[in-house]
């Protein structure tokens, strides 16, 4: 019997979704009715990165969005942040309710950040990781790392006790196009085999996009997870959820 091929999950991230809503007092657009339509156009997961400052993504949004996983089994919902403000108490809350959460995704990004731009730096950062990365695992959640793409990184990684490493993208998304690309995607493509050479599974996002995704899903191998967000739902407003979700499984056959 020939091997399954590996695939890739594809996560929604609606954190744009929640952003839209917030400059009304409508409700709308819906964060739960999007991850509903991304659900039934068969995306594996559903990403939100609530930040302190309530900017997208709200506590509420995050407990209403698990409460709709319940109904998805087979489906994941990663919860995205940094584990010194508010993500930690954000999940220990939906633990505490009983709701599902599977993965939290530890990013370095300041309070006011505009996006996240870079990822965790080792050793300067593995002694305050590693209480935090055993609480979650208290939880029984996988941690998942936002890391540059830099090999010799990894190892530290796993030493932390992470389980995945998410490569921050933006870098091969900048050099698209460019003759920069070649090179910038190689890169990733060593960073994750010393991910994977390390005992970590890879996950991957920023700035990915229907151009620039399925040549970053052949080159990258044990890619496990993509999260996208923001290019996602602008290609949503043209084409509707299911036809972009669907085109963005396509990107990763």
């Amino acid at each position: 019997m020939a091997p399954t091929p590996h695939r890739t999950a594809l996560s929604v991230n609606l954190n744009k979704v929640a952003l839209v809503r917030n400059t009304r007092h409508l409700g709308i657009p819906s964060v739960t009715r999007a991850a509903t339509l991304c659900l039934q156009a068969g995306a594996a997961g559903i990403t939100v990165h609530p930040r302190p400052d309530a900017r997208h993504i709200r506590a509420d949004d995050v407990r209403d969005l698990a409460q709709l996983l319940q109904e998805w089994p087979d489906r994941e919902f990663n919860v995205e942040g940094n584990p010194f403000h508010n993500l930690i108490g954000c999940v220990r809350d939906l633990r505490q309710r009983g709701l599902p959460v599977h993965q939290v995704t530890f990013v370095p990004d300041s309070q006011g950040q505009f996006t996240s731009d870079h990822g965790w730096t080792f050793p300067q950062d593995a002694e305050g990781l590693k209480p935090l990365i055993e609480e979650a695992h208290a939880l029984n959640l996988r941690v998942s790392l936002f890391m540059d793409a830099e090999p010799a990184a990894m190892h530290a990684a796993k030493a932390v006790g992470a389980d995945r490493i998410e490569l921050y993208t933006e870098p091969y998304a900048a050099a698209w196009g460019t003759p920069e690309q070649g090179a910038q995607l190689q890169r990733f493509a060593l960073a994750a085999q010393a991910a994977l050479d390390a005992g970590l599974g890879v996950n991957a996002g920023h700035d990915l996009n229907r151009d620039n995704l399925a040549a970053f899903a052949q080159a990258v191998p044990g890619l496990s997870e993509v999260s996208i967000g923001h290019a996602l739902i602008a290609d949503a407003l043209e084409l509707g959820y299911a036809t972009t979700v669907q085109a963005y499984l396509d990107c990763l056959q």
